[in-house]
């Protein structure tokens, strides 16, 4: 009959959790992450403003 039960012992099964969250606590933070604030914000202006552009565009060509 196969083990179907895992290890035995003392295995710690958040032991990895434990270990990457207090290494993702641990990281510096990098330059590049600090400045990137306006970043999202003006990729979404410029889809709306695209967005406009082409319903302005089929709406022109229909009423033509």
């Amino acid at each position: 009959m196969a083990n179907t039960q895992g290890p035995q012992g003392n295995h710690d099964p958040a032991g990895s959790t434990q270990m990457f969250r207090a290494f993702v606590d641990d990281a510096p933070q990098s330059p590049q992450a600090a400045t990137t604030g306006g970043g999202p914000r003006i990729g979404l202006i410029v889809g709306i403003v695209v967005a406009v552009a082409v319903v302005a565009a089929v709406a022109w060509l229909a009423l033509k």
